[in-house]
């Protein structure tokens, strides 16, 4: 295909956000150009073949409800499927899945190729080109230096557009390292990108670095899994994706393995300090505090005897096992000595040596919740570049990038999910108010409202947007409109109607349940921690009414009643929390407001509220550093 000069829409990278980012904005009508250094690298699963896990598979649900692809990537090359911590609560259950790293990209690739209005750009993106003449106040009543007008490339390209998306992940400015060894590259055998870091410095922008890391690949016939344990996938697995498969799981289902470092491990991986990268001071860049690098944990909980390690398949048949919870940057001979300690890995051969990447990010305090930039209209920032870890915060802001670009260009208001509304809400909010200056990394912690966010609850909550940003098809909402109301009957039925000691006495005695003397409503049995709402379906007496029928052939929408009927408690109470939460937000603060003019205002609060300029008193409230004695000096000016 012959690429144009002129796009609506230039995507920078072809990772997980570039693809998001792409992928929306072509339904959503607009031509884009993906700019990509090699095309066969689309998508490609940099560090762990894995996608979700806890909160990272929440994002993923909620990417497939807006009618993001993440979920059905996965779900088309998954070899393991596990829900998570389904001993605990369900707020924090959370989906993960094993990948063939190879037959994603293939996916990610067959899906952009095959998408109408992107096409392919495999180049290097060298300078953004942007006029220099502020243009004003846009719809949105943002204020700009620049806007932008295309960009130019390594090859001498022009290409022009209406709005820029950098997802360019770790390769601004990249360099590896493994002992005293540094090279330039932003993935082993890739080279780095230059010039555009430059380019945004050059407009203004305040840049920093970052570093992640990647451990070992592991020959996987130089491995004895009989010392190890097994570990299984689900019996049943659940697919990430709300659509309806014949034929799931699509790949052959298969076993991971657990093993674990010990004492004479941590012995040898102190022999390589005086060359690590990271103690002796050659790595600048701040690394993920909640996945450090196995030095780093053998250094920082030195009381610790042992360290779990994950012995993961990166393909169905391939050659080559991820050793999860063994990624470093020590020199190749200590990786490789120190692994032959750990039980299992007696005769291991690397296939892979583990590296850290250091590279440029520019900080968040620099961008508005639409992910669009403070100094150049149409430029959008997501991914890696905004001080993110992990493929699916990044495919998270890809898609709201997208989005929100072509929103932009069609002169439609933005699309800003609130953080009691979606995970990804929380993300883009934290990433903006509390500007972190680490990899940031999705917990379900981060959310204080994690038990209205549940994964499995996510089509509710979200697909309506993406039907109405033209993203979910008629066959999806109409699946969800049939579901939504099921589970509206179902509640009713259960809160209202009654059940009698002679129908369900025999269940509870043999759940050591106290047995009924009278009538009880019905969600009142469900809320016992002894009683499943399938223990209920299951009653013959309910064998004609249609909508039990109904409720057992639908495990979702019986799953969604089961929780919310024995949490209701907690999601009322959480239902409050929200509606005072709203109120905040509601309060709207004018985005050329003089908060100089406050004199009571503390140094901190002044320097992050200018800073972040926060567009209501809500988000103003979660900035940190900012006090609530600010908060009330802010709102007494705006009253007065």
């Amino acid at each position: 295909m012959k690429n144009s000069d002129s796009y609506d829409i230039v995507v920078i990278g072809a990772g997980h956000a570039g693809i998001e980012a792409s992928f929306s904005a072509a339904r959503m009508g607009m031509s884009v150009g993906l700019v990509t250094m090699d095309v066969s690298s689309i998508g490609r699963m940099s560090c762990n073949p894995a996608i979700g896990g806890t909160a990272k598979g929440h994002l993923v649900r909620e990417i497939d409800a807006l009618g993001g692809v993440m979920g059905q990537l996965a779900d088309k090359t998954g070899i393991q499927f596990k829900m998570l911590n389904t001993s605990k609560g369900p707020a924090i259950w959370s989906p993960r899945c094993q990948s063939d790293k190879d037959l994603y990209s293939l996916e990610a690739i067959k899906l952009i190729t095959g998408q109408e209005n992107i096409e392919i750009i495999q180049d290097m993106a060298k300078e953004l080109i942007v006029n220099d003449n502020a243009p004003g106040s846009d719809i949105n009543g943002n204020n700009y230096r620049y806007s932008v007008k295309g960009i130019k490339t390594e090859t001498g390209r022009q290409i022009n557009c209406s709005s820029v998306i950098i997802t360019s992940g770790t390769f601004l400015n990249a360099v590896m390292h493994t002992g005293k060894s540094n090279i330039e590259g932003g993935r082993l055998g890739e080279k780095s990108a230059t010039g555009l870091s430059q380019c945004m410095l050059g407009l203004g922008f305040e840049t920093g670095r970052l570093k992640t890391g990647t451990p070992p690949r592991l020959f996987k016939e130089t491995i004895d899994f009989s010392v190890t344990e097994i570990q299984k996938g689900d019996d049943d697995p659940k697919p990430f994706s709300h659509k309806k498969y014949i034929d799931f799981p699509f790949q052959r289902q298969i076993d991971c393995f657990l093993t674990h470092t010990n004492e004479k491990t941590h012995e040898i991986l102190r022999t390589g300090f005086e060359d690590s990268p990271m103690f002796t001071g050659r790595i600048k860049g701040i690394g993920p505090r909640y996945c450090p690098s196995i030095e780093d944990k053998i250094s920082r909980f030195s009381d610790k005897p042992r360290h779990q390690i994950f012995l993961e398949p990166e393909t169905l048949d391939g050659e080559t096992i991820y050793m999860n919870g063994f990624s470093t940057s020590l020199p190749v001979d200590v990786q490789e000595k120190a692994a032959r300690t750990i039980p299992g890995l007696e005769n291991v051969k690397l296939a892979k040596q583990g590296y850290a990447v250091e590279y440029d990010f520019f900080p968040t305090h620099q961008i508005n919740l639409t992910l669009e930039t403070k100094l150049v209209s149409g430029l959008y920032t997501a991914g890696q570049i905004n001080g993110t870890s992990g493929y699916e915060e990044a495919a998270a802001q890809g898609l709201m990038s997208g989005i929100n670009s072509a929103l932009k260009i069609k002169g439609s208001g933005p699309f800003i999910l609130k953080r009691s509304e979606a995970y990804i809400g929380v993300l883009i909010d934290d990433l903006i108010n509390k500007c972190p200056d680490e990899p940031y990394r999705m917990f379900t912690s981060c959310a204080e409202y994690r038990l209205i966010l549940r994964q499995d609850n996510a089509d509710r909550r979200l697909m309506k947007y993406g039907y109405e940003l033209g993203l979910i098809d008629n066959e999806m909402i109409k699946y969800l409109t049939e579901k939504t109301t099921l589970i509206t009957e179902g509640l009713n039925f259960f809160n209202k109607n009654t059940i009698s000691p002679k129908n369900l006495n025999g269940i509870l005695k043999s759940k050591n349940s106290s047995e009924l003397t009278q009538n009880e409503f019905l969600s009142n049995v469900i809320k016992r921690n002894e009683i499943s709402l399938r223990d209920i379906l299951e009653l013959e007496s309910y064998d004609e009414n249609e909508l039990i029928k109904n409720l057992r052939k639908n495990k979702d929408a019986a799953g969604q009643i089961e929780i919310e009927i024995k949490y209701k408690g907690y999601i009322d109470r959480q239902d409050e929390q929200i509606n005072y939460f709203m109120k905040n937000e509601a309060i709207r603060i004018p985005e050329d407001f003089k908060y100089e003019k406050i004199k009571s205002l503390s140094t901190e609060a002044l320097e992050k509220l200018k800073k972040i300029k926060p567009n209501s008193i809500g988000q103003a409230m979660r900035i940190s550093g900012v006090r609530p004695s600010d908060i009330s000096a802010v709102m007494i000016y705006m009253r007065g």
